[in-house]
């Protein structure tokens, strides 16, 4: 008889659901957006009324500060649409459903998802490879542990996003950071020379910070040059911004491929906890070998399964979201450009990275006293700072305090390193994730 663990990696639904352990959830919890209408009908600029503010700002690892309520929040890659008209009214619709577990919901979304890509849909004797959590997050931390360990080293992009070394600390797994190449894709050739026997290889497609993409052929020579008994997970979690092919159908020919995905970004539903994992049945039987705290059960609600499903049926949801964000990113590179400022180019994220020729916290202060709340920086880039794309509106405040603060004065002995941000402890947790 199988745990409630293993049934739910097997049927692909979520009534007993990973869910990363929530270390510093009460902080956190004030940082989810609120849920908002966003209807599919655009106006003629494409700036669609954004989604209700927060009353704190939580940057994506965590950091909790409260800000006035007209501060512009351009930090955490969150999408200030929201949910899709069409998801707040399979919310509605389920709501009053709550009462009851109601497993058909999460198991209509696995069945939704795999017809998209042509995967097998489980069923009895035939054991999924989809399976849906509250978030991305969990399952990616679950996709790492169980397979990096103290013989078993990491090999991942720098700078890249941290969840993986994060990740590898847990699990006192080596390290082995290999630097983007110039064009700021994962270096796969590097990679595979990084180290003759590594547990895993982490790619973040389009990666996260710089937004930029690693080519599908060069994930595809990954996999069929790695050493055996490595496995490679991919990090969709910003994809549907870009234009490129994802790597979920190579799942079927490629039992070491490991695919995470999340609702929380161009879905617009970070505060409502909805994440996929794709793999082979045997990857994700895996999962539960990782020893607790890292593994903890739970579920994700009906209302947010219902929504995902909801919002994966909608064919034009994706197109119209990644056009709108498409539009008021180039419109922003192109003002920083024209201005003489430092774009890394290529971004096909809902964020993008500029250089600000100093310590990028110092410069985080700068744009807070105007009230635009930007992302962070990366060790391996300390004077670029993320800034996350918002409405035209939101962009608009963004251009014009940036211009203000970098004709300001940059504060004199100030360290490069000390504006780097990164917790002293891994805390598994979606909560954390941007």
């Amino acid at each position: 008889m199988h745990s409630d663990v293993e049934k739910c990696i097997q049927d692909g639904v979520s009534r007993r659901a990973f869910l990363r352990t929530l270390g510093a959830a009460s902080a956190a919890a004030a940082a989810f957006p609120a849920v908002a209408a966003y209807g599919q009908q655009q106006t003629a600029a494409n700036t669609p009324a954004p989604a209700a503010r927060r009353g704190g700002f939580g940057s994506d690892m965590g950091e909790m500060r409260h800000l006035s309520p007209d501060t512009v929040i351009i930090s955490s890659n969150e999408n200030p649409l929201g949910p899709a008209s069409v998801a707040l009214s399979a919310i509605s619709t389920t709501a009053a459903l709550g009462g009851r577990y109601h497993q058909e919901e999460s198991m209509e979304t696995v069945k939704v998802f795999s017809s998209l890509f042509d995967l097998p849909v489980a069923g009895p004797g035939k054991p999924s490879y989809v399976g849906l959590f509250p978030g991305s997050g969990g399952p990616l931390d679950l996709a790492l542990m169980s397979n990096i360990g103290p013989n078993k080293p990491l090999v991942y992009g720098d700078p890249s996003y941290e969840q993986g070394p994060r990740a590898a600390d847990a699990m006192s797994a080596p390290k082995f950071p290999v630097k983007l190449t110039a064009t700021y894709a994962h270096d796969v050739k590097a990679m595979v020379a990084a180290h003759p026997s590594p547990g895993a290889y982490y790619i973040v497609n389009p990666n996260n910070p710089t937004g930029t993409m690693t080519p599908r052929e060069d994930i595809v020579w990954l996999l069929n040059n790695k050493p055996k008994g490595s496995v490679v997970i991919v990090d969709e979690a910003y994809f549907h911004f870009s234009n490129d092919e994802s790597v979920i159908p190579l799942i079927m020919d490629h039992e070491d491929l490991i695919v995470t995905r999340t609702f929380s970004k161009i879905y617009g539903m970070a505060g409502l906890r909805a994440g996929v994992v794709i793999a082979h049945p045997e990857r994700l039987r895996a999962f539960t070998t990782v020893a607790p705290p890292a593994r903890s059960l739970a579920s994700i609600s009906i209302t947010s399964a219902a929504a995902a499903r909801a919002s994966l049926q909608d064919k034009d949801l994706v197109p119209t979201r990644r056009k709108i964000n498409t539009d008021v990113r180039a419109e922003t590179l192109d003002f920083l450009t024209k201005q003489g400022y430092k774009v890394i180019p290529g971004s096909q994220a809902n964020f993008f990275m500029v250089d600000v020729g100093r310590p990028g916290g110092e410069f985080m202060q700068s744009m807070l006293k105007e009230k635009v709340a930007i992302g962070r920086t990366w060790a391996a880039l300390p004077t670029y700072v993320r800034v996350t794309v918002g409405t035209k509106d939101e962009m608009d405040k963004f251009q014009t305090a940036f211009v203000k603060c970098m004709d300001m004065k940059p504060a004199s002995g100030t360290a490069l390193g000390a504006s780097l941000y990164m917790p002293q402890m891994h805390v598994p947790s979606e909560l954390y994730r941007g």
